[in-house]
């Protein structure tokens, strides 16, 4: 009677006991399956954040390509800036919520370089007014090659004379002085003076940069002034043209173009041309002469004819040119006092004139690379 009893309970507890071993399993497998959710959106925010990353990377190095084309191109940067002008809120896509901000300042760590730029880029993706995933990059360009001082035939680079650049010749050079930079010679190089650069013979006539081609006819029907002989002290501005020879007596400025169809003679100091933006400082359809206690500050491209020739008799006379001295024929003959100083300055020399409703562009920069690029560690 009593294990009839007994069969009876045991049939009464089993089906309790089977409902909760059921329970656990069910509730185990919620805890797994919810802890494989939670991992897999984890990782699901990982992959996000890591793809976000990596976009702003790429939209970053794609404004150092941006800096890089307005670098190498001035002509497209507004006129109130002398080189770049900071861009914020930049895009690649209209529509995106991706930006990025740039910023370029000249590498001012050696005063007589002007080719050396650094650019700081800001990637960022706007979301409710905030930026995330951002992505900052640093990066330091180098214009190469950007020609200084350019002649069309053999030349000598005599001790009284500094270029800050590169130089072009399209003959035989011969250095007596002092060249920061790449040298590039149609035929043979010599030297008794220093090159910083690479010294690069017989290279193909005009490379890497050619010859403005700037045709003084065509400056005639802009011209603002006519400049006379005898060019009196004073300020001019715009095309100042003349069709003759022309003297400069000394304390002449004038912020815009020279033009001369004929030659220049310098007789006096504190004569100073600064150029407007996109076109030339000096045009010399002859020849340039330095008197005695004479000088000229050129800032922008030069295009002389040529030669350029100091008076047997200066003691103190000088040049310096800030942005390009281009002369198609002799170049700088012998000087025995006096100093030429001339800066590759691509900003202020490069070009844009306007040849039957076409523009025509040129640059003494030819090429640029990234001499470095770096990031800061991901925060």
């Amino acid at each position: 009677m009593t294990i009839s009893m007994n069969a009876e309970n045991n049939k009464k507890v089993r089906p309790g006991v089977a409902l909760l071993v059921v329970l656990f399993i069910v509730m185990a497998i919620t805890i797994l399956s919810l802890g494989f959710v939670t991992r897999s959106d984890i990782e699901l925010a990982c992959g996000q954040n890591m793809l976000l990353r990596t976009q702003m990377d790429y939209l970053a190095e794609s404004g150092l390509e941006h800096a890089r084309g307005l670098i190498l191109n001035p002509q497209d940067v507004s006129s109130e800036y002398e080189y770049f002008m900071d861009a914020t809120a930049q895009q690649l896509v209209g529509d995106s919520r991706d930006y990025y901000d740039l910023k370029v300042v000249l590498d001012d760590s050696d005063p007589t370089e002007r080719c050396n730029y650094i650019i700081d880029c800001n990637a960022y993706r706007l979301e409710g007014g905030e930026k995330i995933g951002r992505s900052d990059i640093r990066a330091t360009l180098r214009l190469d090659p950007c020609i200084a001082y350019w002649v069309g035939s053999n030349t000598t680079v005599w001790p009284q004379i500094t270029v800050n650049g590169d130089v072009y010749c399209g003959g035989t050079l011969t250095n007596n002085s002092a060249i920061n930079g790449d040298v590039f010679a149609v035929e043979t190089i010599s030297e008794t003076g220093t090159t910083t650069g690479r010294k690069n013979e017989s290279v193909t006539p005009s490379y890497p940069v050619t010859w403005p081609s700037l045709v003084i006819a065509s400056f005639e029907p802009i011209m603002e002034v006519n400049i006379p002989q005898n060019i009196p002290p004073g300020s001019f501005d715009g095309i100042c043209y003349s069709a003759v020879d022309v003297n400069i007596p000394g304390n002449v400025t004038i912020n815009g173009t020279l033009v001369v169809n004929g030659d220049l003679t310098i007789s006096g100091l504190n004569n100073v041309i600064t150029a407007g933006k996109n076109f030339p400082a000096l045009v010399v359809g002859g020849q340039v002469l330095m008197k005695d206690s004479s000088s000229l500050e050129i800032n922008g491209l030069a295009q002389i004819a040529g030669p350029v020739t100091f008076d047997p008799s200066a003691t103190s006379s000088s040049i310096q040119v800030i942005g390009g001295l281009f002369i198609n024929s002799g170049g700088i003959e012998e000087i025995t006092s006096g100093s030429v100083i001339i800066t590759a300055a691509p900003e202020k020399a490069s070009i844009e004139i306007w040849a039957d409703g076409t523009a025509e562009r040129w640059s003494p920069a030819a090429g640029a690379f990234f001499k470095s690029i770096t990031r800061p560690p991901a925060e």
